[in-house]
């Protein structure tokens, strides 16, 4: 018998390659989202006999408790998130709005599984949880261990994992949090909320690195624009990577009570980066950038330990960022000329 799960955020960029990835595995998948970021979307799995889909606000503790009802397990992944400028542009409403989302969320998973068959609550947490440690590769703990996040959307992403902590600690709701390191991959699309930001004569696409920097070699931007000096260190990790990660951990009876850093092991610069896409768009022409002053929070290394997740769940990242690259720089091209990007 299949095992039933509820996601929200399930319109979402992540939410796309997670709902996939259960429904591939044979799970009967519950989605639900209000549309907030993107406004309405259509998914190639709309029609997936297994799929449910509910339009509706997260932050609706009975709608959520009424979709809980014969689940086995919830995806706590719905939340207001976006890049670098979305830190500063939203900086109270990513604190406000996502603490009253997942209050909301751990209001309904604790009641149903009280009343109900939920076994475990799986929260989507963020790397940004690391944002003010020095502690490289950081491993699960050092959020604890290091100076909290000055992002208030790093902050408010630890909170969630306290959540999960309290409500195990006062009403024995299992819990795994999981926290992904730069998903990349196809799908994800300018909010609607977005203003404009300029990096030269190009507006970002979502301040997320690799789009960014696709789109605008696509526009034909030369030299291009970097954020800082371009030293700063990340793991680009593939969106359906991240998914099976975050199915593992669901699943695995070693991952209750736990927390796992879901990544790629290996680090790049986003100089580096840039001159991969570079070399890859722009084949005839020596790589040339100028660099632009960074934003506040855009934090110069986010290098994860991913041991923990290899020893206890068995799980590796393994897709490599010149095939993620491959994938995602056609698709974003293609956005760009129906001008969605």
């Amino acid at each position: 018998m299949s095992q039933k799960i509820l996601i929200t955020g399930s319109a979402g960029f992540i939410g796309g390659y997670v709902v996939q990835e259960f429904l591939n595995k044979g799970w009967e998948v519950v989605g639900v989202d209000n549309y907030s970021k993107y406004g309405v979307i259509q998914k190639s799995y709309d029609d997936h006999p297994n799929y449910h889909f509910v339009r509706g606000d997260a932050k609706n503790v009975g709608l959520l408790t009424e979709l809980l009802e014969g689940c086995d397990h919830m995806l706590a992944a719905a939340a207001m998130i976006g890049g670098i400028s979305y830190f500063h542009e939203f900086a109270y409403d990513l604190l406000a709005e996502n603490e009253r989302i997942v209050a909301s969320t751990f209001d309904a998973a604790i009641a149903a599984h009280k009343k109900s068959k939920l076994q475990k609550v799986t929260v989507l947490s963020s790397s940004m949880v690391f944002e003010s440690t020095d502690i490289y590769p950081s491993p699960e703990g050092a959020e604890l261990t290091s100076p909290p996040p000055l992002s208030t959307y790093g902050f408010q992403k630890l909170a969630c994992e306290y959540f999960a902590r309290g409500a195990f600690q006062q009403y024995e709701l299992p819990y795994t949090i999981v926290r992904p390191f730069n998903c990349v991959g196809i799908g994800e699309q300018r909010a609607l909320t977005d203003k404009e930001v300029l990096s030269g004569n190009v507006k970002l696409a979502m301040s997320h690195v690799v789009p960014d920097i696709i789109q605008k070699l696509v526009k034909g931007q030369d030299p291009l624009h970097i954020l800082g000096d371009g030293s700063q260190i990340r793991h680009y990790t593939y969106g359906g990577d991240l998914a099976e990660g975050i199915r593992v951990a669901v699943e695995h009876p070693d991952a209750i009570n736990q927390d796992f850093n879901i990544s790629t092991a290996a680090s790049t610069t986003v100089l580096e980066l840039a001159e991969v896409i570079w070399n890859k768009i722009k084949t005839d022409k020596p790589f040339a950038y100028v660099s632009d002053d960074p934003f506040e929070h855009d934090v110069q290394r986010r290098v994860p330990d991913v041991k923990k997740a290899k020893d206890v769940l068995g799980y590796e990242a393994t897709t490599d960022l010149d095939v993620i690259l491959d994938e995602v720089i056609p698709w974003v091209t293609e956005q760009v000329e129906l001008g969605n990007i």
